[in-house]
């Protein structure tokens, strides 16, 4: 045998190891190595890296072990920063956030005079628009806390009809122009709402919750075209703060169409968890037809709405106001419209989703919900804000098995004139989202949006520090009812997934689920809490997908 071919000989067996070392390996669509991966999973345990095939993880462990299991077509080295679950917001309004990107934005308007300023400029950044339309604008910030009236937009804007509708959403301004054109007067009756008036029994221009749908039905729907522009830039900014899904509250059934086929068309990455609003059309299609589960779109629940807000006096509380002792608020709806309904959901494979924030609206529906279930505790009802509730009632979210679904931007919003709404004695039992937790055993966490900020980390911030961006109070508002950072981050992962039947889909970053991650430079479980709100998503992933990255 000559040498050359003693040397093939020697060398076939080492050839035939490492080609079958390298056949052996599973084949997977991305690895991601050198990270600190929080996989919030039920042991709350780091990894190293991960495996994604077929938009699903597949894998978890060290850098080790996932590359001598999987081959990776692309692989991304991390940097040694902080992997998590991609950011869920369990109760938003992204559909209406879309819409309303070229509304003039009043959020953090410091006087009506600011209002106004920022009404001309965007009546000259939008000229031939047929109404004037606003959102965010807060009395309660200003040194007059009085509500406006419509005085000056009737002077400023006699021909054009103004809506502009407070930070909550549950009362806007308008102007004579709009008023006409809905056929609004002081003589129009309404439920569950208030026309206001002035002493001399003149309409102010203030619509509070029902009244603000007479002239909201007015303003024209945008066209297809318009409704697939403003998604889309809506879809960006999300992504760009680590949103990778998003519970959208109260949707028309058309509305849901839209979102489906922006995702079908794959045109739309967000995976999005619609609650129907409980409209003639939206029951008699979905109660037929039954729940909605795809991959990137779940409508399995109806959101209805009980009462107002605090902050216009629309939230239904069981004893007065502390700044308004003639005033409790009001429900808007009957009472045996919200039993009928239950009832109605109770029999359907639906959930039962109710904004409540009064103390007197909380009680109701819990103890309605308790009578309709007859003992179901696991039907994932929910109660969406469940910001003032009595002592007496807390234990009721545990003891009929409902998910209080909340928002602790609300907390640090809310606590420099919430005081004055509820006196010191009531404000103890609101914004309790760690006594919330302890009864049911979770808590979904939301901001929403456009109400409050579309950045999650504002949240997460807010409900372990339970500081505005200024870091104040010092010390914190209510602290024995902050939560923990592992909860804080369950609660925009894996428990507001829980809330929408999607645990089994998605949440953490463990074997067989959605592949939706964010990376970020910042330890959100050890950075000082000071750095936790002006954290940056620097990458976002849906289903092993990059959809944003920093440039």
């Amino acid at each position: 045998m000559t040498s050359t071919l003693r040397s093939s000989w020697l060398l076939l067996p080492l050839l035939g190891f490492f080609g079958c070392n390298s056949s052996t390996r599973q084949p997977a669509d991305l690895i991601v190595y050198n990270a600190t991966v929080y996989t919030v999973d039920s042991a709350f345990s780091k990894a190293q890296a991960f495996a994604v095939q077929d938009g699903k993880f597949v894998g978890v462990g060290t850098a080790e072990e996932i590359r001598a299991k999987y081959q990776g077509k692309q692989e991304v080295d991390a940097q040694g920063q902080f992997i998590y679950p991609g950011f869920y917001d369990a109760h938003c309004h992204f559909y209406r956030y879309a819409l309303g990107l070229r509304d003039a934005d009043l959020v953090g308007t410091g006087s009506w005079k600011e209002v106004i300023q920022k009404l001309q400029q965007q009546r000259q950044q939008y000229p031939q628009a047929a109404w004037l339309t606003g959102r965010g604008w807060d009395q309660n910030d200003w040194a007059n806390k009085q509500f406006p009236t419509k005085d000056t937009l009737d002077a400023l804007f006699p021909n054009t009809p103004v809506f502009i509708i407070r930070v909550d959403g549950h009362a806007a301004l308008v102007n004579q122009k709009a008023l006409d054109l809905a056929g609004v007067t002081a003589r129009t009756p309404i439920s569950g709402g208030t026309i206001t008036k002035n002493a001399a029994g003149q309409l102010t221009g203030l619509l509070v919750d029902n009244a603000v749908k007479l002239v909201a039905a007015k303003i024209p729907e945008p066209t297809a075209a318009e409704a697939e522009t403003a998604l889309l830039e809506a879809q960006k900014r999300c992504v760009a703060v680590g949103l990778t899904s998003m519970a959208d509250a109260g949707l028309e059934k058309a509305n849901v169409d839209r979102l489906d086929a922006l995702q079908q068309q794959g045109k739309l990455k967000v995976r999005l968890y619609a609650m129907l609003a409980p409209t003639k059309e939206n029951k008699e299609f979905y109660l037929k037809n039954g729940p909605v589960f795809k991959d990137r779109l779940t409508v399995c629940s109806f959101k209805v709405y009980a009462d107002g807000a605090l902050g216009s006096r629309g939230a239904c509380l069981i004893h007065p106001y502390a700044d308004r002792p003639k005033e409790t608020g009001f429900l808007l709806s009957s009472v045996a419209d919200f039993r009928s309904l239950a009832k109605e959901l109770a029999a359907s494979k639906f959930q039962m989703n109710t904004h409540a924030i009064g103390d007197s609206s909380n009680r109701l529906l819990l103890d309605i919900y308790g009578e309709a279930l007859k003992g179901q505790k696991d039907r994932r009802w929910r109660i969406e804000h469940a910001q003032v509730v009595s002592g007496a009632d807390i234990a009721k979210f545990g003891q009929y098995g409902i998910v209080p679904s909340v928002q602790p931007t609300h907390a640090t919003s809310d606590m420099y004139w919430a005081g004055e709404r509820l006196g010191a004695n009531r404000l103890k039992t609101a914004y309790a989202f760690n006594d919330l937790r302890k009864q049911y055993g979770q808590v979904a966490l939301g901001s929403d949006f456009p109400v409050e900020d579309i950045n999650p980390l504002y949240g997460f911030h807010s409900a372990v520090a339970r500081q505005d961006a200024k870091n104040y109070p010092a010390g914190g508002f209510q602290m024995e009812n902050a939560l923990s950072r592992p909860d804080a981050l369950r609660g925009m992962t894996t428990w507001a997934a829980h809330a929408a039947f999607e645990d089994k889909q998605k949440g953490s970053i463990r074997p067989g689920m959605a592949a939706d991650f964010v990376i970020l430079k910042t330890d959100l479980l050890e950075a000082p809490k000071e750095q936790l709100r002006t954290a940056q998503v620097q990458q976002t992933w849906i289903a092993g997908e990059r959809v944003f990255s920093v440039k």
